[in-house]
């Protein structure tokens, strides 16, 4: 049967279209020769490998089993980030959209609906993630289904974007090996958080699959969202206000329910405590192995605040990423703050269990969560 008949979910978006569009518009990489480029990959590796002992030094984490310790470093292009995130997005989505299949097969006009809407949101999803290729340094890919040219399924995958890298380093005007090593020791830490905390990533599964599940908009809500962004990618935003208008919506706002809410919230404090952890262990490293580090985060802030201009902002609005700009800013504020009172043996108490995980009011006060997990003992 074609994936993409009207009797399959697959049918709500074109994956392939979305795939082939993003590839069509994603802006081309900085110019490098071939010798370049190679040297470019062999020290992204090298880095990689470097960052493992550094980050688990500075935090004493390991990787829970020897099946961990063995997820894959692949150095990608635009059009490799761009593949992985459609397979891992195809998979986390699948049980939203079985659910808006279902509505939509009961709805009149539904079978056109079908066949224009998939193909509809597959060129405004490429168009999307053409937006976002450019700009991702590099990713611990959590749900990494199979794919032929991006092994690792299932256990994870850590994903550098070379020309991403390279582009920033020259922007930044940065020495470009401490630029490419510091970048490295953030996503590591990332794969170190996943590895050395074996339930964390069905933690995280089950807490977006539950936000899946409580999801109640019909497929027209949903073609309307990306629609706006698309918009806005291409220049034409909707007119119902400007970058800096408080109105802006983002995906977020497909939250419907109280429930959806408190999901949400848990979502947003594990996050938040993610991100701020690897940006506080970059950092914390960094003197030690990295001897222009403070230049590079000074200058590296100022650009994750400024963005590029009102196009700019209007797509970060819409996809959400003031909100990851806050998620580092707050989870860095939370490490430091809890390192500080109990250090780093007691920050680790986090990773015992869900229930030791900050809440997102305890990501606002530290001394909140440690009164909570401190005073008690470890299960």
């Amino acid at each position: 049967m074609n994936p993409l008949s009207l009797g399959s979910p697959d049918s709500m978006v074109d994956w392939n279209l979305a795939v082939a569009t993003a590839n069509r518009l994603v802006r081309p990489g900085p110019e490098v020769s071939r010798d370049e480029a190679r040297a470019i990959v062999a020290e992204l590796r090298r880095h990689a490998r470097a960052s493992e002992e550094h980050v688990r030094s500075y935090t004493g984490l390991a990787p829970a089993d020897a099946a961990s310790a063995d997820t894959p470093v692949l150095i990608v292009d635009r059009p490799g980030w761009i593949r992985a995130n459609v397979a891992g997005f195809r998979q986390l989505l699948a049980p939203l959209l079985e659910r808006m299949h279902e509505r939509r097969a009961s709805a009149p006009g539904g079978a056109v609906l079908g066949a224009v809407g998939g193909k509809l949101a597959g060129v405004e999803v490429g168009m999307l993630l053409s937006f976002m290729a450019s700009r991702v340094l590099g990713q611990y890919e959590t749900f990494a289904p199979a794919a032929p040219d991006l092994p690792g399924a299932g256990g994870g995958r850590l994903l550098l974007v070379a020309p991403n890298i390279v582009h920033v380093e020259r922007e930044l005007d940065v020495e470009p090996h401490d630029f490419r090593l510091w970048v490295s020791l953030h996503e590591e830490t990332h794969r170190t958080q996943f590895t050395a905390v074996p339930w964390l990533r069905d933690h995280l599964e089950g807490e977006i699959h539950a936000f899946l599940a409580e999801t109640d908009v019909d497929p027209a809500t949903l073609l309307e969202r990306l629609r706006e962004a698309a918009q806005a990618f291409t220049g034409r935003p909707n007119g119902e206000g400007d970058a800096g208008d408080e109105g802006g919506r983002s995906f977020v706002d497909l939250v419907q329910t109280p429930a959806q809410r408190d999901v949400l919230d848990r979502l947003t404090a594990v996050m938040s405590l993610l991100e701020g952890h690897a940006d506080v262990v970059m950092d914390g490293v960094g003197p030690g192995v990295v001897p222009s580090v403070r230049e590079i985060r000074e200058k590296f802030q100022k650009r994750r605040q400024a963005g590029a201009g009102k196009l700019d902002q209007v797509l970060r609005r819409l996809l959400g990423l003031d909100a990851k700009l806050r998620q580092y800013r707050d989870g860095a504020r939370f490490v430091r703050a809890v390192v500080d009172e109990v250090g780093m043996d007691g920050f680790n108490r986090v990773w015992t269990s869900p229930n030791t995980l900050p809440t997102k009011a305890e990501i606002a006060r530290p001394a909140d969560w440690v009164a909570r997990v401190h005073r008690t003992p470890e299960p």
